[in-house]
């Protein structure tokens, strides 16, 4: 139960910030500093959280761990639900936030944007779904790589969150123009269950494509491809 609700209170804060930022300082800040936003938060909370569940608060983080032999079925599903859940209750405390605004008239703005997550020609750079797909397994699989490298018993443990925070930097510098970066279903499933349309019918996609790039960075370490571990 203290897994669970530290992956909950960690997917959570990645949601609400990362997403936050996007939304409420987008605009401010640009590319850049939402690309700190998410990396910074997970810094945080791998610090945080880090010594109590591993600071997973990703399902494809958790399904790379479970394939390569790093954690417990068992442990992968009490995960995964913590995780969505986090997701859904942080898209849950920014809408709260961002319903609040008002316009000119002092009337309140309609919600358009928890920052989901898409494609296509009316998403951001208006690029296809074939980019999207091979940016969002290639960058999920490096991201693996990153994390299950640094936590191996052989890695310094003292510098693996800040390595995992500022590789999510640099994903999110490259790819928001692209999908707005997901790299992690617990984050899209969460704004895409308060804005619908695009953000639901596109779905599929954040779920999938994490899901094969985290395995296969997994299949490698398990393999002992990439792993140092005995």
């Amino acid at each position: 139960m203290k897994k669970s609700i530290a992956e909950f209170i960690g997917t959570f804060t990645l949601v609400l910030f990362g997403c936050g930022a996007a939304v409420i300082a987008g605009p401010n800040i640009g590319y850049t500093g939402i690309s700190f936003a998410f990396g910074l938060a997970l810094i945080a909370m791998a610090y945080g959280i880090g010594p109590v569940s591993g600071c997973h608060i990703n399902p494809a983080v958790s399904l790379g761990a479970l394939v390569a032999g790093r954690m417990s079925v068992s442990d992968f599903i009490s995960y995964v639900i913590a995780q969505v859940l986090g997701g859904i209750a942080g898209a849950a405390v920014l809408y709260c936030i961002v319903s609040g605004k008002m316009g000119a008239d002092g009337a309140e703005v309609a919600v358009t944007n928890l920052g989901q997550n898409g494609w296509g020609a009316d998403y951001l750079g208006k690029y296809a779904l074939h980019s999207a797909f091979v940016f969002e397994v290639v960058a999920t699989f490096l991201f693996l790589v990153t994390i299950l490298g640094v936590t191996q018993s052989s890695a310094t443990a003292s510098v693996a969150g800040l390595a995992i925070g500022l590789t999510l930097v640099v994903i999110h510098l490259v790819g928001i123009d692209v999908t707005g970066v997901s790299v992690n279903p617990a984050r899209s499933i969460g704004p895409a269950v308060f804005m619908g349309g695009n953000a639901m019918s596109q779905l599929w996609l954040f779920i999938v494509a994490p899901c094969l790039g985290a395995a296969a960075a997994g299949f490698l370490f398990r393999m002992g491809i990439l792993g140092t571990d005995e």
